[in-house]
């Protein structure tokens, strides 16, 4: 289980598994709110509370319901993106004039 080597479980409140996570669950009724690409609303049920945006707000209107699979696909997207965003640009050689074109 991730769990087991991250420190993000350190940086949630105190009543994060008494009272936020289990109000969140119970707000949307214990189902996951990501929508298919159909448009529909997932049919999975909601097995974790994500952070919409900043991971250190914990109010409601920053967290949602999702299923595990929706979690996962969410948090690597977002890993992905960290990760380009670290990265340093492409060095591109200047394109070179068409031999045509002289």
């Amino acid at each position: 289980m991730a769990w087991a080597s991250s420190r993000r479980r350190a940086e949630l409140p105190a009543d994060w598994v008494t009272t936020i996570r289990p109000r969140i669950l119970a707000r949307d009724g214990y189902r996951c709110t990501a929508y298919m690409r159909d448009g529909s609303r997932c049919p999975a049920a909601a097995t974790d509370v994500d952070h919409i945006g900043d991971r250190h707000d914990h109010g409601d209107n920053n967290l949602q319901s999702l299923c595990r699979w929706h979690h996962k696909r969410k948090t690597a997207a977002e890993s992905a993106a960290a990760r380009r965003a670290k990265r340093p640009p492409l060095r591109r050689r200047p394109a070179e004039r068409h031999p045509g074109l002289r």
